[in-house]
């Protein structure tokens, strides 16, 4: 390993993990893509559209706790190289799919394997990012996720035109296995992710962390509201991207269309990231989070009676409200977490987010199949306004958790 200064380093430490989110949100979102055209071929219900998505997301879910207690043992990098790795391979059995069980065979393998990434990422970056800026180094991480969900599906969609999807799925995930060695080998150069360091003794007033069993959890109701907030935003958010496609297909989109529709839908979410990340430090964590909220709320009931021409203008801007909560409330969790249990503080939350998000598609699947797709979005926009008042209600956690930081 090269020494090298600590700034220089943490910024190739954040740039690592981007590099890592990228490649394992283009995983999550080109699923999306080709949901419609695996509903054609394998004649589909849209409640198995639905189970189908809820199996990758399901599989993320399982594999969220396990993954931070894995490293604690073993360190961050290992996991995450073969998290990398399996979910590459999982992409690769899609090409032996015959139907409904083998495409949720396939997915749950890769969706274990893409469990690893966001637990152990954001602790990489937090800890590199400990004694900076690292509200704004998640932040930056959280945005490079999007960039992964922009551009892979974008470019699937153009190749779409005339190759296979199983072409796609292969050749994507045989990227991310190759993508696996040079995620260990650069981690391995920077001495990120490595063996854990031995735990600290808690401060005086805060819950010791050496206990095994402890989460280092500090502020219960804070972690419990900002918790149940990304709950319900995540579940409209994945009920929602699940059947975008759907709704534009009512609509008479082809799927070069859907997949220049959800480009649009995911730079309004990187923007949203960003934006909202500055409106944070104008208005408050709390106040963002009740505009977004608001704003994705009636973004997508206004999109419902639009026809697509202006269904494709407004998508972007839903996209920056759709996005714009996840990424204030993610980097909140450090709030409220010890340093020395991240791992474990950031596994739990995102157990509980991709949880609400597995259980999402399957049920608006249902509700899809009963009384349209058009119904059912409507109750995901009204469903997504019910997180305003718990954002609201983390306001004093989120003061109590800044004093005590800065005691």
């Amino acid at each position: 390993m090269v020494a090298l200064p600590d700034v220089p380093r943490r910024r190739r430490i954040l740039g690592a993990s981007c590099t890592t989110h990228f490649i394992h949100d283009g995983f999550a979102d080109l699923i999306i893509l080709l949901l419609p055209i695996w509903q054609a071929e394998f004649t589909l219900s849209l409640s198995q559209v639905g189970a189908i998505s809820s199996t990758f997301s399901g599989a993320m879910t399982v594999g969220q706790l396990p993954a931070g207690l894995a490293s604690e043992r073993w360190g961050e990098r290992r996991i995450l190289v073969l998290g990398t790795a399996l979910a590459g391979l999982g992409f690769c059995l899609l090409d032996f799919a015959g139907g409904a069980l083998g495409l949720a065979v396939a997915l749950a393998i890769a969706g274990v394997g893409a469990s690893t990434q966001h637990p152990l990422n954001s602790t990489i970056v937090a800890r590199a990012y400990e004694d900076g800026p690292r509200r704004a180094a998640l932040g930056i991480y959280n945005f490079s996720g999007d960039l992964g969900k922009m551009a892979v599906p974008g470019l699937a969609a153009l190749a779409l035109a005339t190759l296979d999807w199983r072409y796609i799925t292969t050749g994507y995930g045989g990227f991310g296995i190759v993508a696996a060695l040079g995620v260990l080998l650069l981690f391995r150069f920077l001495g990120a992710g490595g063996h854990p360091r031995s735990l600290p003794q808690a401060k005086i007033g805060e819950t010791a962390t050496g206990n095994p069993g402890d989460w280092g959890i500090r502020q219960r109701r804070g972690f419990a509201l900002l918790s149940a907030t990304s709950m319900i935003d995540g579940a409209s958010r994945a009920g929602f991207m699940t059947f975008l496609p759907f709704l534009l297909l009512s609509k008479g989109a082809e799927i070069e269309t859907i997949g220049f529709a959800l480009v649009l839908t995911f730079a309004g979410g990187a923007a949203g990231k960003l934006i909202c990340g500055l409106i944070a430090e104008r208005l408050g964590i709390v106040r963002t989070a009740v505009l977004s909220e608001l704003a994705t709320g009636g973004g997508i009931l206004l999109l419902l009676p639009l026809p697509l021409e202006a269904a494709l203008i407004l998508l972007p801007a839903v996209g920056v409200a759709l996005n714009g909560t996840s990424s204030v409330l993610y980097a909140s969790v450090a709030e409220f977490v010890a340093p020395e249990r991240h791992g474990r503080g950031f596994g739990l939350f995102m157990t509980l987010t991709i949880g609400a998000w597995a259980i999402s598609p399957t049920v608006f699947g249902v509700l899809s199949d009963l009384y349209g797709v058009p119904q059912t979005m409507a109750v995901v926009g009204l469903f997504a306004l019910t997180t305003i008042p718990l954002a609201l209600a983390l306001s004093g956690p989120l003061a109590a958790a800044n004093h005590s930081r800065s005691a």
